[in-house]
């Protein structure tokens, strides 16, 4: 934060006056700071003044934009990446362009007190040049589920939304015991085989959000590994013979039909003969957001139907 060592007199001719204050209000402008702020640490350990009392918010990630959201914190996005789609309301906020490719000029031209992003995917090159105009990005990084949470708790405290982001995480947290403790009461562990997108065959592997959806809900994913998005042939997924075959893809509809049509015409696969194929919401199982905890209600109940009952 700027300190200034001006001393003020009665003695000092006004247009001096005016003009140091003139002088003041341009530099704390240009800078995107205000006299009054406070020091934050984000998820990468960086320290960075930020105003006490935030008013313009450029989300710089889906996730993010998701999260302020849930936090009832909405009133403050002035600006949003491309995908941010959920709720429905942040459809209707300016674009800064997708995560990845970022607008300089739009997001300056927006004018905010904090840009919240995210480390995998916003160019850094375009976060240094943000913060050399005085603009502080605030940079959070969840690597699974708990980190999430964890992201929750800290953009809460951040945005002045401390108490609601303890409530929505103890919820959270009370949603993943519960599918935990259900599924807890099978000895049977299901060959799960989640297929990314139509063409080509993509899976995940053990360091993503859907290897650590499949086994919290009591399944084997059959694509673990060191690998983090590998691909498949026809071949080898019917090689590995999966009990349930899990599809996500952003292209559904007619699409999704086509698929499931073409695997059908294996009945030796067991997800096939057994009719346990289905189409998984993409943003539930892989985007940093409260609604990951959906996803893994959705994963458990299409691993372990018969757990997931309703009772009559």
């Amino acid at each position: 934060m700027v300190q200034c060592a001006l001393r003020f007199t009665t003695t000092a001719p006004k247009t001096v006056l005016l003009t140091v204050f003139i002088f003041l209000a341009g530099f704390f402008t240009l800078h995107g700071q205000q006299p009054f702020a406070r020091m934050v640490t984000d998820e990468l350990g960086r320290k960075m003044d930020v105003p006490d009392n935030l008013k313009r918010v450029v989300s710089l990630a889906p996730s993010t934009t998701e999260i302020i959201f849930a936090l009832g914190k909405e009133d403050l996005l002035k600006g949003v990446s491309r995908f941010s789609d959920f709720p429905a309301a942040a459809k209707k906020l300016p674009r800064v362009g997708s995560y990845v490719h970022l607008d300089l000029e739009r997001i300056v031209a927006l004018k905010p007190d904090l840009c919240i992003g995210i480390k995998d995917g916003n160019p850094i090159a375009v976060v240094r040049k943000l913060e050399h105009l005085g603009i502080p990005v605030y940079a959070v990084d969840p690597k699974n589920l708990n980190a999430v949470l964890e992201t929750i708790i800290q953009l809460g405290k951040l945005l002045g939304a401390d108490q609601k982001a303890h409530t929505i995480v103890s919820d959270l947290r009370a949603r993943v015991e519960r599918v935990k403790s259900m599924v807890a009461t099978s000895s049977i562990k299901p060959r799960v085989f989640f297929q990314i997108g139509v063409l080509p065959i993509v899976s995940a592997g053990t360091e993503t959000y859907i290897h650590e959806l499949i086994v919290m809900a009591g399944g084997r994913n059959l694509a673990e590994g060191p690998v983090p998005y590998p691909r498949y042939s026809r071949e080898q997924v019917l090689g590995l013979s999966p009990d349930v075959l899990m599809i996500t893809s952003m292209a559904r509809g007619a699409s999704f039909e086509g698929v499931k049509k073409q695997w059908s015409k294996w009945p030796s696969m067991p997800a096939v003969r057994n009719n346990h194929i289905f189409l998984m919401d993409s943003n539930l199982c892989d985007r940093p957001t409260p609604r990951l905890i959906d996803g893994l209600e959705h994963v458990a109940k299409a691993i372990h139907p018969e757990l997931f009952k309703e009772k009559p």
